[in-house]
């Protein structure tokens, strides 16, 4: 028999500890947390020869024990209806991107428009220990009581109305409304329609409520409202709606870009020109717009300043719990009549 040769190493099957680490490399354990977390410097030399050790020994920090040590998994939550809406996924990443500047990992999760599914992944999140949650809820007053027992805060994001006791970020969408409507106006059009999603608790959109009362501020004459869920689907099946009744009228504001999408196609289908027969703005400014034909005019809202605002109220110095609004502005296409100036952006 050959005798088998002793090692310091681990064997291959056990999982690799710092101590390990730092025998191999000839340093303390502490050297070892310093340059894997990169909380300290060291000598380059130093740095050189534990990251070899690391190498050799694939070793991988414990996240529980640096957790328990922190008193923080440095993870966050975000809940959003649609992770292939192009506007959320854009959010998302905004989230991301701010979260990262304090360093913080985002954990995204799809509630596809269900309240039961939104409940689900929130309790998911919350057994992962998260630090805390974005919540992008179908629902103006979601029932958050689990989560404040288990003391995970909670920020509302894309969230148009104040609720009590809780931070929340959106944008006026009764002001958003206000700039479509406005705009379709000032092209001559005394007549707008709007095509409008549904939320899971069947409340009131803002962006509905911006719509007539723009529409009564400016003496126009309110058109035939047709309703679907925010998808390029629910714009489609509201505009053959339309198209079927023939009630299409000369200009719509329709409520996301995403159902936008589903009017155009529809539109063509039917051999409306767009903006000739037809004239749109959307809402949200996504890369939707951008790249549907015509491109979209939209009212865009402020991704990153939301997502800062958001991670800023989640992370933040403690305060009183509060509403922020951010500014909306008309991103101009050419799907209202502007034509060439496709692309400009316009503050009011």
């Amino acid at each position: 028999m050959f005798a088998v040769p002793r090692s310091s190493s681990p064997a291959p099957s056990s999982r690799a500890t710092r101590n390990d680490v730092a025998r191999l490399a000839g340093v303390s354990p502490a050297v070892v947390s310093y340059v894997v977390n990169g909380t300290k410097k060291v000598g380059p030399d130093t740095e050189e020869r534990v990251r070899a050790a690391v190498a050799k020994l694939g070793y991988r920090p414990n996240p529980s024990a640096r957790a328990l040590r922190l008193g923080s998994t440095e993870m966050l939550g975000m809940v959003m209806p649609s992770v292939i809406n192009p506007y959320f996924a854009q959010l998302a990443h905004e989230v991301e991107l701010a979260a990262s500047k304090r360093g913080y990992t985002l954990i995204t999760a799809n509630s596809d428009s269900s309240i039961a599914t939104e409940r689900t992944q929130l309790e998911h999140l919350a057994a992962r220990l998260v630090d805390g949650i974005f919540l992008c809820s179908n629902v103006f007053e979601p029932d958050l009581r689990d989560l404040e027992l288990a003391s995970i805060p909670v920020v509302l994001l894309n969230h148009s109305a104040e609720t009590p006791a809780r931070d929340s970020v959106g944008v006026d969408l009764l002001h958003g409304a206000d700039l479509a409507v406005e705009h379709l106006a000032s092209h001559g059009y005394d007549e707008v329609g709007i095509v409008i999603g549904r939320t899971s608790g069947d409340e009131e959109d803002g962006r509905e409520i911006g719509w007539r009362e723009s529409v009564d501020r400016l003496g126009l004459t309110p058109g035939p409202v047709a309703r679907g869920p925010f998808s390029p689907d629910g714009g489609y099946d509201a505009m053959r709606r339309l198209l079927r009744a023939g009630t299409v009228p000369r200009a719509l504001f329709v409520s996301s870009d995403q159902m936008g999408r589903g009017v155009l196609k529809a539109a063509h289908e039917a051999g409306l020109r767009v903006p000739e027969d037809l004239a749109i703005v959307s809402f949200d400014g996504s890369v939707d717009a951008a790249y549907s034909w015509p491109t979209l005019t939209s009212v865009a809202q402020p991704l990153s300043e939301m997502a800062e605002a958001a991670v800023e109220a989640l992370l933040g110095p403690p305060h009183e719990p509060r509403h922020l609004v951010m500014d909306t502005r008309l991103v101009i296409g050419a799907s209202c009549g502007c034509g060439t100036l496709t692309g400009h952006s316009a503050n009011r």
